[in-house]
């Protein structure tokens, strides 16, 4: 009986033992999908909102990125303390002008930086576009472009460029064409009347080809060239510019512009500004009109096209 009860016993032993197998098995075989279909919920409910920063290469790429990153940051990081939600701010460097207008006018980047040109034209493209803040420098809104040649040169004014070369920016850019050519224009000098002219996109490259001898003249901001001013430079004329807007599109959501435009308006601290431009004293609100100035300068650079073969090139590449 002993023998009977042990065999029943041990029966029933091993077909719990059997069946606790089976239910092992198959929750080790499900729980890879579990814990997968668990991340994947996880990571649906986590939506981050994103803003892009649009900025175009008025200077060496990797400088771009040191300047911008930090500043960037700091937003950031204020806007967090601001808001629920809040977005992560990632930065796109475009390599000319043209393709950092393009983009903002069709609401590829949420917010840019620009020059008072490239934002005129964008307001004109894109009129829902806004602005959030401009820069002071020093408390000023004005600052200079430098129309620069060589210290062993013999000009003395404008006019004697008559005949000579030039070095132009970007086709878009406020200092590098449409003031600078204004100011030609002012002086009686046209296209016709230069030997040569070129655009050679950045400020840089603009100084280092008038230091280099590959043209007689060029037009740059201040300070690009105060940057190799030492180098063997020389103004020959200063003239005004306004200083840069921080503008959105026109689609980004109200609470972010506000939070945008806030932060921006708020930021004081000379450590933070420094990280971004030794001469950034801060920002302030302002308006479209503020602008007009420039769209006066654009005008009058109009009539630095002699004909419209001249201005046709010109324009080839104009959004």
């Amino acid at each position: 009986m002993f023998n009977s009860l042990s065999r029943v016993h041990i029966a029933a032993i091993s077909s719990v033992l059997a069946v606790l197998a089976i239910l092992v098995a198959t929750f080790a075989s499900n729980k890879p999908n579990a814990t997968k279909k668990a991340t994947a919920e996880t990571s649906a409910s986590v939506n981050i909102p994103t803003l892009t920063f649009g900025v175009y290469t008025s200077d060496k790429p990797s400088e771009m990125y040191k300047k911008f990153k930090p500043m960037l940051r700091y937003i950031e990081d204020e806007i967090a303390d601001r808001i629920e939600d809040a977005p992560q701010i990632k930065l796109k460097i475009y390599s000319t002008y043209e393709l950092a207008l393009k983009a903002f006018i069709n609401d590829e980047v949420d917010f840019v930086r620009f020059g008072p040109a490239s934002y005129v034209i964008a307001k004109q493209k894109n009129p829902d576009v806004r602005l959030l803040a401009i820069e002071e420098n020093k408390g000023q809104r004005r600052f200079n472009g430098i129309i620069l040649v060589r210290e062993d040169s013999s000009f003395g004014s404008l006019t004697e460029l008559r005949g000579k070369s030039f070095a132009f920016g970007d086709e878009n850019s406020t200092i590098g064409r449409y003031l600078s050519q204004a100011e030609l224009v002012e002086a009686g000098i046209t296209a016709r009347d230069l030997e040569s002219y070129d655009y050679l996109g950045r400020h840089d490259k603009v100084v280092a080809a008038v230091l280099h001898g590959k043209y007689d003249a060029g037009a740059a901001k201040e300070s690009t060239f105060a940057k190799y001013k030492e180098k063997g430079l020389r103004e020959l004329k200063s003239f005004d510019n306004v200083t840069k807007p921080w503008v959105a599109r026109g689609g980004i959501t109200e609470e972010h512009f506000i939070a945008l435009q806030n932060v921006l308006l708020g930021t004081k601290n000379p450590d933070v500004l420094k990280t971004f431009s030794k001469s950034l004293s801060g920002f302030a609100p302002c308006e479209d009109s503020e602008y007009d100035f420039v769209r006066e300068g654009m005008k009058r650079s109009e009539g630095f096209f002699s004909n419209s073969e001249d201005e046709a090139a010109a324009n080839t590449d104009t959004p």
